[in-house]
């Protein structure tokens, strides 16, 4: 049995950061990242486990389209290209994903206690 996120929570989360840069997309752009970069922190903190990375993944890379959306909203002409954008994410990088809790690993510990 593989664990997933349930696809209404991360829409939930997609639609909140939506509404969150529809409004604050003006401001300095070091408040934006700032403020994306705590909210993965703490969505991996809460998802990141062991059969659910992939729609962690899904999920950072569906967030990084909406940045770029967004932040091309911030003027009359588009501001970046893909490949611009992705020079400004080596500048101002998203936390990556990784695994926080390896259930395999805790079922060998609790047989090993037992």
């Amino acid at each position: 049995m593989n664990r997933k996120s349930s696809n209404k929570k991360v829409q939930g989360k997609l639609k909140e950061s939506k509404e969150w840069l529809k409004i604050n997309r003006n401001k300095d752009i070091h408040t934006i990242m700032d403020r994306f970069k705590r909210s993965l922190i703490g969505y991996y903190n809460y998802y990141c486990m062991t059969d659910n990375i992939q729609m962690v993944n899904n999920f950072k890379e569906r967030l990084e389209y909406l940045l770029f959306k967004w932040l091309n909203r911030r003027s009359q002409r588009k501001s970046f290209t893909w490949d611009k954008f992705n020079l400004f994410l080596r500048k101002y990088p998203l936390p990556s994903p990784r695994i926080k809790v390896n259930i395999y690993e805790l079922r060998k510990e609790i047989s090993y206690l037992l």
